[in-house]
């Protein structure tokens, strides 16, 4: 039988993957966790079957490739401007502090220098792909504070780039600082970064239009492939720079192309496939029996990145202006390390500045951290509440610009809207076209100045914070929206607008069907989840299609959301109306006719034309010069081009258009 080492090698490491992958799910952890121990399961240090380390480190090359082209791929600076003044002194300012501790801890284990710093640049950057599924699993993706987060984890990205270029220059034994070798390594990718943008902007995107002109989905699949792994490949034998510079400008490029996010969903699956591969190479090169024999070293690595970058973001966040759950929700984000850290200490070992020992301590630290990680983000609330019961330490922290009144405090009659994002925007300028008082309230500074532009009364703060409730006159209010996609939010501002004003109409909105219960169980009247809202409002159009009642299909969307949006017909309201509904399809018709000029009933009352007795059908209403008249009275003079309602059997309906059309052929005859 000939040799099959490759493909045994793919096959049990993505089985094992796949299992271990699955075990962590149903424990609540990162599915990274369950490829690392699946690693560590074939690995060279564990009994059992033995993967080839060099096989498997060679296809998760691929994942690191597809891993930066994907960072590449979605990198947006406008995205990352927005966010600027959190994202740009917060990622330098946590990178520099953390190396440092990282680096004094490794002196005190008698490490070299040089493999003291790729330590603490490793455990200084976080993973991207465990912050978004936490930020994800949590609702806190679209916030301002999950913004904040994923914009400082993109310049951390870039850093690792630029790291990854000038790492070599770290592997220098001669005691002197190469300042030659990081002048030719900083001219080379410099040179591939100007080639790459000024051609490859240019050729990349008319390639990928080209291929997709041919609507061949393979070609343009190969097309991507061939883009990615040759400009990485390319930027290393052609430029001497990494693979994951190659990738990362690659992705940059392509993102330029308007099929960028056909190219981001066809990619997605070898980037999914190669990174598990990534993961389970790097387990395998943990040496189990020397975390044991040096346990205190894994401990005290792992209260570094839990505990320690923690407090070094929080530590930033009483010195710049930020929002004190933004600095909580960072410091949750930042306290892991993965696929970066992994990335560097890779180098660090092919560079022979870090040995296997080493880095096995850094897998340890990555995995101990980011299993903990999913209850950080669980300790985000009860953290922020205890914080704001400390007065003195809550202002020292959430030191945004300080909150200003501009609301007037006899403001009554009015709706108090949270959130002034996408669905409060919408709100607010229905309630203006209505002239109903409201008042908006927004922790975000760039949309309070236009609230105050618009001349819109406004709360600055943190609305999930009581006391700005207080000034908003809620128990004068007529209504409260809860606009914002923070659920955990929501539930606080919820609770607290409740003790506030016992009676007062809420409406909120909801993220996760968990989340419609919560809200209402703490006294949401209305809670809308606008996914589930949009089902809803499918199955509006395609009744309305089949002609039933419009009030009908209200009345039963509206049990629909009592309910909870429970889409089964489980209650005896719901079966009701279905009922109510069928029948009156069954039975009754609704029709507008078009009344011509020169008709008989032009100039008679509703009396006098008698339609009722003459055809069994009602006329429910007119309209006129768009204008609705409903339920006419009986001196209704008709009109020409009046649309007339009638309501009625199908018998019904059927004489009353035969009757104005014999009165039509009668006055033509005439």
């Amino acid at each position: 039988m000939h040799e099959i080492t490759l493909l045994i090698n793919i096959v049990v490491a993505l089985i094992v993957a796949f299992i271990g992958g699955v075990v962590a799910r149903r424990l609540g952890l990162p599915t990274i966790v369950g490829y690392l121990l699946a690693g560590i399961a074939i690995g060279p240090f564990t009994p059992g079957f033995v993967g080839d380390t060099e096989t498997i480190s060679q296809l998760a090359e691929l994942g690191v490739i597809f891993l930066m082209f994907g960072v590449g791929l979605h990198f947006s600076l406008n995205d990352l401007w927005k966010v600027r003044s959190i994202a740009i002194p917060g990622a330098a300012g946590q990178m520099l502090l953390t190396t440092l501790l990282a680096y004094g801890l490794s002196q005190l284990w008698g490490w070299e220098t040089s493999s003291g710093i790729v330590l603490g640049l490793a455990i200084s950057i976080a993973s991207t792909v465990v912050l978004l599924r936490s930020l994800m699993d949590n609702g806190l993706l679209n916030t301002p504070h999950g913004q904040a987060a994923v914009g400082w984890l993109v310049l951390e990205d870039l850093a690792t780039v630029l790291i990854l270029v000038l790492m070599p220059t770290l592997a220098n034994k001669t005691g002197q600082f190469d300042w030659e070798g990081l002048i030719l390594t900083l001219v080379k990718a410099g040179a591939f970064v100007l080639l790459v943008f000024f051609v490859g902007k240019r050729l990349i995107p008319w390639i990928l239009l080209s291929i997709a002109h041919t609507r061949s989905r393979e070609l343009f699949i190969l097309a991507i492939l061939a883009i990615t792994l040759g400009t990485a490949l390319g930027a290393a034998e052609l430029f001497g720079v990494s693979f994951a510079l190659g990738a990362f400008v690659a992705g940059v490029v392509v993102s330029e192309s308007p099929l960028s996010h056909q190219v981001g969903a066809d990619v997605f699956p070898f980037r999914e496939a190669f990174a598990v591969l990534f993961f389970v190479s790097i387990g395998m090169l943990v040496n189990p029996i020397y975390l044991f024999n040096n346990i205190g070293h894994v401990v005290a690595l792992t209260l570094l990145i839990v505990a320690g970058k923690i407090i070094v973001t929080l530590l930033l966040g009483t010195i710049f202006p930020w929002q004190g759950r933004t600095a909580l929700v960072v410091a949750a984000g930042l306290s892991q390390i993965g696929e970066f850290s992994f990335i560097l200490g890779q180098a660090g070992i092919g560079l022979g500045i870090l040995n296997q020992d080493q880095y096995s301590l850094i897998l340890a630290g990555a995995l101990l951290s980011i299993t903990i990680n999913p209850i950080m983000f669980r300790l985000i609330t009860p953290t922020e509440i205890w914080l704001q019961k400390l007065p003195a330490v809550w202002k020292l922290l959430d030191r945004h610009r300080p909150a200003h009144f501009q609301a007037e405090e006899k403001i009554e009659g009015h709706v108090a809207i949270v959130g002034y994002g996408r669905v409060g925007h919408h709100i607010v300028n229905l309630l203006g076209q209505m002239s109903i008082p409201h008042l908006v309230i927004d922790s975000d500074a760039g949309r309070i100045d236009d609230l105050n532009l618009r001349g819109i009364p406004n709360l600055y703060g943190d609305a999930s914070n009581s006391e700005v409730l207080t000034h908003a006159g809620l128990e004068r209010a007529r209504a409260l929206v809860v606009a914002g996609p923070d659920e955990a939010a929501s539930e606080l501002v919820v609770a607290a607008a409740r003790d506030i004003a016992p009676n007062l109409p809420i409406i909120a909105r909801a993220t996760t069907e968990e989340g419609i219960k919560h809200l209402a169980e703490l006294g949401a009247q209305d809670v809308i989840h606008p996914e589930l809202e949009g089902g809803l409002e499918i199955v509006r159009h395609t009744l309305l299609k089949l002609d039933f009642p419009l009030q009908e299909i209200i009345r039963y969307m509206d049990a629909v959301r009592h309910d909870h949006y429970d889409a089964q017909v489980n209650t005896e309201e719901e079966h009701r109306l279905l009922h109510e509904m069928i029948n009156a399809m069954a039975n009754i018709e609704v029709i507008w006719l078009r009344l011509p000029t020169g008709n008989p009933l032009v100039g008679q009352t509703l009396a006098e034309a008698d339609l009722r007795a003459r055809t069994g059908a009602s006329v429910v209403a007119i309209i006129r010069n768009k204008q609705a008249m409903a339920n006419p009275k009986s001196h209704t003079v008709f009109e020409a081009e009046d649309r007339i309602g009638f309501i009625g059997d199908k018998d019904q309906i059927e004489a009353a258009e035969n009757l104005l059309a014999e009165l039509e052929d009668e006055e033509m005859k005439n």
